[in-house]
């Protein structure tokens, strides 16, 4: 009659060494997952299993579980999860606006970004064709892919027939009337609007009616690149984030005439290529640079005030961040803050900066590309060296500026990160340029390191209270050394305390 069949929760369960296999997986389990919380719990319900009765287990497993579902990990990473989604979706743009078909793609420069960017489409099956001023640009560009994919293979991470089949999809040319059956074309040429304008007016000539002319600019404006052609209807930005083959943001820039088809196509083609993409209006940066900007004047002041590059960026990288400022900036590139300062300087000449960045860029001390910036590089290493003499600059220049060197604590350091991310994105969202609040935490996560387990900048200071965020920021407005403008709080976030609401309702 079957009930003398053993039940399996019956049946006895151990492990011949139990404590320590368990210790060992617990101490895997916390360096590879030091900020969350749940996968260690996970360890303690497998070893309940191992020990209790199986109703003791159970219930054992099931208290892990409701304490978990209320902590701030489990509620950033909810909320992430829905902000994922909820960013492909646009207010005015309706789920069954007709898109345009995407077959094959054009791009339009074999550097660093153009090769990466080129890489994402091969990857999905889509054939690119790729077009440079000169035949010796295109070969390096060649081999960078070339490389770029035998490094896969070599790791068996893509079969080689996979290889093979995705290079075959990959031709190039140095003539624009070779694209002109594109689909899409993306240039990534030289960040300069002059460079840009006539590159838009070699495709506006050549390109079939009904392609998408995108640009990857990260802080040019989008409207006046669409000027350059007769069909602005038809110009987007698309943002890729360097690497463009593995950093999965990609920034949808709008501009004023861009077609609600266009944007609902683009939207598509970046889940093809597996980007978590974000709709940004026109402003200079779009929202990451635009937030970025602040962060890095602020890391700027810190060390006026006291701080070495060493010291913040721990600081912020004990919070989670994958790399501090300084790290972040040696990466980049110093040369490219150094351009926008310069352009800065020129055009909002009372918006203030340390001076400390210019003098090290003066130096020649660009970041890893040169071996040296704010930290030193050994050849074929990412480990950031300090170096006594940059510390001594910038103790100079704190000596020239009569400022007598205070301790900054960490907590001080994270705040102002932090918190001038959160102030700029309030006047982002103000502005219309982000269409929500949850936009902004998914640029951050997926494009600049923010840590995943506390949600995106914005969730976070919902966590931490927008008062509490407030009075911080009015005790840094009186600080004479730091930017009291900066720090009044922006109308919608004044306005979000007054009413006691948050920025993720």
């Amino acid at each position: 009659d079957g009930s003398a069949l053993p039940k399996v929760r019956n049946l006895p369960c151990k492990h011949p060494l139990g404590d320590a296999y368990f210790a060992f997986a617990r101490n895997m389990v916390k360096g590879m997952s030091k900020n969350f919380p749940a996968p260690a719990k996970c360890v303690d319900a497998v070893e309940a299993a191992t020990k209790k009765k199986f109703d003791d287990g159970m219930a054992f497993e099931r208290d892990i579980f409701i304490n978990l579902m209320w902590t701030p990990e489990c509620r950033a990473l909810r909320h992430l999860f829905t902000a994922e989604r909820a960013a492909s979706k646009i207010p005015d743009v309706p789920e069954d606006t007709p898109k345009r078909e995407i077959a094959s793609v054009a791009v339009i420069g074999a550097g660093t970004m153009g090769g990466g960017i080129a890489m994402n489409f091969l990857n999905a099956g889509i054939p690119v064709k790729m077009l440079e001023m000169k035949q010796e640009a295109l070969d390096r560009g060649l081999a960078t892919i070339r490389k770029n994919y035998e490094a896969q293979v070599k790791k068996g991470k893509l079969k080689q027939d996979k290889y093979e089949q995705r290079m075959a999809l990959l031709s190039t040319t140095l003539s624009y009337d070779d694209l002109s059956a594109a689909d899409l074309v993306i240039e990534a040429v030289f960040e300069e609007i002059g460079v840009k304008e006539a590159v838009f007016k070699e495709l506006d000539r050549v390109m079939k009616p009904g392609a998408i002319l995108a640009s990857n600019t990260s802080t040019l404006d989008v409207n006046k690149i669409a000027s350059f052609t007769k069909r602005p209807q038809d110009v987007v930005g698309l943002h890729f984030f360097s690497p463009a083959n593995v950093m999965k943001l990609l920034e949808v820039v709008r501009g004023e005439k861009t077609a609600k088809d266009v944007m609902a196509t683009v939207m598509t083609v970046a889940k093809k290529i597996k980007k978590t993409a974000v709709v940004s209006g026109v402003c200079d940066g779009f929202i990451g640079n635009r937030m970025i900007e602040q962060y890095g004047r602020q890391a700027g002041f810190l060390l006026d005030e006291g701080c070495t590059p060493q010291q913040v960026d721990k600081a912020i990288e004990k919070f989670g961040f994958a790399m501090g400022p300084f790290r972040m900036g040696d990466l980049a590139g110093n040369d490219i803050g150094w351009a926008i300062r310069k352009r800065r300087y020129q055009e909002k000449p009372d918006m203030k900066y340390s001076k400390t960045a210019d003098l090290l860029c003066e130096k020649g001390r660009f970041g890893q590309k040169t071996g040296a910036g704010w930290y030193d590089y050994v050849p074929g290493k990412r480990d950031a060296i300090p170096n006594a003499e940059v510390v001594k600059m910038i103790e100079d220049h704190r000596a020239s500026l009569g400022i007598t060197p205070r301790k900054i604590s960490d907590e001080e350091i994270v705040q102002r990160l932090v918190y001038s991310l959160v102030n700029e994105a309030a006047h982002i969202l103000e502005e219309g340029i982000a269409n929500k609040a949850s936009d902004i935490d998914v640029v951050y996560i997926f494009g600049y390191g923010f840590p995943a387990h506390r949600g995106g900048p914005m969730v976070y200071a919902d966590t931490v209270g927008l008062f509490n965020v407030v009075q911080s920021m009015k005790r840094f407005a009186k600080n004479p050394l730091d930017d009291a403008k900066f720090w009044e709080p922006a109308p919608l976030l004044a306005r979000l305390v007054a009413e006691g609401k948050t920025f993720n309702a």
